[in-house]
Order: structure tokens, then C-alpha cells, then sequence
């Protein structure tokens, strides 16, 4: 049996004015200022990981600060399909203002929140497959290795309901805050006499340290 693969999964630092606008595929920045909560991350990633970090920039400033913070991690991959869900033209907005400006649109993303597309934007439950897609592709590639992954709310929610095998409604249900880990393993081999490869939830949301 191979040994398993070990994803470490860090939602990037928090965006000034991320808790009341969506900003999705817009390239902003994040604040590092953390340092407390970098170091208590930094402490507890394994050494001789590969390293991943999406297209957006907030990814990789977390990631150099995690380095910063006495993380030893390597220069990372950055894999396009990682990325967190595009909403499109509503990007940058507030709910308020996406339903002030087209309120018919509004209603219908509201009556299908995974399935409907944000206008000119991508579904979460489109998402959900690209990533888990992406999960797959990387875990054999680097298939034993430990991955530490800096990325996003919602494409961290994914690999989590990706491996849990759970719809895009239920994987809603699914808390993923700023500078928290998740952590998953693959095993190709399986967990019942070798019946297919399982996914093991070791931990979810976990924050950097107590309050």
C-alpha cells in the first residue's frame, strides 16, 4: 500500500473589507499583519512539503509571510485550477449592491445559490468539480508527499466536501475562515482491505491558536 498523501490546507490572511464584499477571482490584497498567528501556523507545517498556492496574489503573500514566520516551505506550484469561485460582474460588490443593480438576477441566483452562475461568473457546484478535479490531478502526481496549500474559502470547502462526497448544497454547511488549517489524507490503497482509495478528515477550520 502507498503511503498517504497529506494535504495542509491554509486559507489565505484576510482581505481589508472581505467580511461585507465579495471579491471571488479580483486580485486584492491581504493583510499579513498576524504575525502571532503566522508563527503558530508556521510551527506546525511539515518539513520537505511541496508547495501550492492559487493564481491570486493574496495566496502568495500568505504564503511568503508563513516563510517569513520560520515556515519551511519551498518556492510553491501554482495551479490556475485552485483558484477561488469568480462571481463575476459582482465581484467587489456587496450583497446589497449586486441586488440593488439587477434584483431579477439576484432572485434567481438565490433560488439555485449552487447551480445558478453569478452574471458572467462561474457556479459553486462548477467549482466544486474543478477543483476536486484539480485535488485528484495533484494528489497522484505527488502521490506520498505532504502539500501544503494556501488558496481560498471556497476552493478549501471543496476539497473538504470533495472527500467527504457530499453535494454542493450540503458542502455550504462548511466553515472556512482566514489563517486556519484543514487538513486531509489520501490513501490509495483504501481503508477496507484495500476496496479503492478514501479520503481521511483529520481536521476542519482549525484555527492558527486558541482565542
Amino acid at each position: 500500500m502507498s503511503a498517504p498523501t497529506h494535504w495542509w490546507w491554509i486559507r489565505h490572511a484576510p482581505v481589508p473589507g472581505g467580511g461585507t464584499r465579495i471579491f471571488g477571482r479580483r486580485d486584492v490584497d491581504c493583510d499579513v499583519s498576524d504575525a502571532a498567528g503566522l508563527r503558530a501556523l508556521a510551527g506546525i507545517l511539515p518539513k520537505n512539503a511541496v508547495g501550492i498556492v492559487s493564481p491570486l496574489k493574496r495566496t502568495r503573500q500568505t504564503y511568503d509571510a508563513l516563510i517569513a514566520a520560520g515556515a519551511s516551505l519551498p518556492a510553491p506550484i501554482v495551479e490556475p485550477d485552485l483558484a477561488e469561485q469568480s462571481f463575476g460582474l459582482w465581484e467587489g460588490l456587496s450583497w446589497p449592491e449586486m441586488e440593488a443593480g439587477d434584483p431579477a438576477t439576484y432572485a434567481a441566483f438565490w433560488a439555485d445559490p449552487t447551480g445558478q452562475a453569478p452574471p458572467g461568473g462561474e457556479s459553486y457546484a462548477a467549482m466544486l468539480e474543478r477543483v476536486a478535479a484539480a485535488v485528484a490531478a495533484i494528489t497522484a502526481r505527488h502521490s506520498g508527499r505532504d502539500l501544503v496549500c494556501v488558496s481560498h474559502g471556497g476552493t478549501i470547502r471543496a476539497a473538504v466536501a470533495t472527500a467527504l462526497r457530499v453535494s454542493p448544497e450540503t458542502a455550504m454547511a462548511i466553515v472556512i475562515d482566514n489563517l486556519t488549517l484543514t487538513r486531509i489524507s489520501y490513501v490509495g490503497g483504501g481503508l477496507l482491505r484495500g476496496r479503492g482509495g478514501t479520503w481521511m478528515i483529520r481536521g476542519v477550520n482549525a484555527p492558527c491558536r486558541l482565542p
